[in-house]
């Protein structure tokens, strides 16, 4: 029988954080706009240009600290990363080593063996570099210092998770503590979150670490998983083969489901770190940690529970619902204002999913006001409308946030009441259908469906279905 291996991984997350500007410096942190048209001395890494910490991006990470059971250092400081790189304007990168702001936290999660609680090391608050652009037609690079100076926290984890799943339990779990904060959007595929992928094998039972390795380049939860699978058995190979594993940083290679090594892994020193003296520590008392502590929002298993409680939804319902902060709070302000907990949910947990997925969206990308779901349940209870119509109209509401009210009158497509023109149209539909009628006389129930469907046809689904029913069944009574 073969040696077993475990697998030993730990995760460096980076996560940017949802400020107007940057950490050291006034320009925008806005995403996607024209490259070097956010960028000033100071993240340009002019001489002579000082930077001047941001408040709000230590408030996220003492936010994010507290969410995860973290330790807070009351004085911390900025150091020096020393490095040079096209990408980085100042030849160093201003961050945390020595002093990180948290430290030994955790989180728990699900595995099939149960609760697992996964340690984290620290989160310390940085600058983002900027950005190269290849040009492989001219065969040159660009940089776009937009991204430079961009605030962000790096959430560091013990080595504690053994499997590719534990990774995407653990990584969903940060993603949706930090979104209900507020801290981030956490969209991977616009960088906001990236997660650097530490892995090394052992054998089964063998209490020391392999040589571990590095993933760079990793853009969705997807990416992540193929990767760690790819990683483990290239390290299991290596060592069936008689080889040792090299410690390293990797690039991954969705597309080509390949990595192949970037550098030799650099160790503190090589960085040459030292205490940025540009900036003062940064001192943090009881005061403003329990101001911190009062703000954190209500988070997804407290929600979940109180859903149960307060709307009477079923545990699915409440389970989707909160799956997204976006979601819960487009469910709770319509809510508030149709009454109608349920119907809501339905819609949200219906259509509004439904047409995420069509145009690739997310929860957070949803555009529409709770009000106008809000009103466009209430007209459906009130019979304004049909079942039909309700999804039309509600196509316009995800996609232009319409008012339905005015919509349906615009459009004509509020239920016709007058009995006169609907006992007119299914008199015609019988007069069309003689077959169909004899059907139905004959103990055919699909055929008086039909009849319904012409009727409706015939209206253009301005008629209400269930009076339909009621007129055919009067004019068409069985012997």
């Amino acid at each position: 029988m073969g040696k077993q291996y475990e697998t030993v991984i730990g995760l460096e997350v980076h996560v940017e954080l949802a400020t107007k500007t940057k950490i050291f410096c006034g320009c925008s942190t806005a995403f996607g706009a024209a490259p070097n048209t956010h960028v000033c001395p100071v993240c340009a890494g002019m001489p002579g240009a000082l930077p001047v910490l941001n408040r709000q991006v230590l408030e996220y990470a003492l936010a994010v600290g507290l969410a995860t059971g973290c330790q807070i250092n009351r004085y911390c400081k900025f150091d020096r990363k020393n490095y040079f790189y096209p990408d980085n304007p100042q030849n160093y990168q201003i961050s945390q080593l020595y002093l990180p702001i948290c430290h030994d936290g955790g989180i728990d999660i699900e595995t099939p063996e149960g609760v697992k609680r996964i340690g984290i090391h620290e989160i310390h608050m940085e600058e983002d570099a900027g950005k190269l652009i290849h040009d492989e037609w001219e065969d040159c690079s660009y940089v776009d210092f937009n991204r430079s100076g961009v605030p962000l926290i790096e959430i560091v984890s013990e080595p504690d998770m053994r499997s590719a799943d534990e990774v995407i339990a653990y990584l969903d779990k940060l993603r949706l503590m930090i979104q209900y904060l507020g801290a981030s959007d956490c969209k991977l595929q616009e960088g906001s979150m990236r997660a650097d992928v530490n892995l090394s094998v052992r054998e089964q039972g063998a209490r020391q670490f392999g040589t571990r390795t590095e993933m760079k380049n990793l853009n969705s939860f997807r990416a992540i998983a193929r990767a760690i699978e790819h990683e483990r058995g290239r390290q299991i190979d290596l060592l069936e083969a008689g080889e040792k594993v090299v410690q390293e940083t990797r690039r991954w290679d969705d597309a080509k489901e390949y990595s192949y090594a970037m550098r030799s892994k650099e160790d503190a020193q090589d960085y040459r770190y030292f205490p940025d003296p540009d900036l003062v520590p940064v001192a943090v008392d009881d005061a403003w940690i329990a101001r911190i502590r009062k703000r954190q929002p209500e988070m997804r298993t407290e929600k979940r529970k109180r859903y149960l409680e307060e709307f009477d939804i079923p545990d699915y319902d409440a389970g989707i619902l909160t799956s997204s902060k976006k979601l819960a709070d487009v469910f709770e302000a319509a809510t508030a204002i149709c009454g109608k907990p349920k119907k809501v949910s339905n819609w949200l947990m219906g259509e509004t999913l439904r047409l995420l997925k069509e145009n690739n969206q997310d929860p957070q990308d949803i555009r529409f006001s709770p009000e106008h779901l809000a009103k466009l349940v209430d007209l459906v209870d009130e019979g304004a409308i049909n079942g039909s119509v309700a999804k039309e109209v509600f196509a316009e509401i995800f996609a232009r946030d319409v008012d339905p009210g005015q919509y349906i009158e615009e459009k004509g497509l509020r239920i016709v009441r007058d009995e006169g023109a609907l006992r007119s149209a299914v008199e015609e539909v019988i007069a069309a259908n003689p077959q169909s009628v004899a059907d139905y006389r004959g103990g055919k129930d699909r055929a008086l469906g039909f009849l319904v469907g012409q009727t409706m046809k015939a209206m253009k689904g301005k008629a209400d279905p269930a009076a339909v029913n009621q007129l055919l069944r009067e004019l068409l009574p069985r012997q």
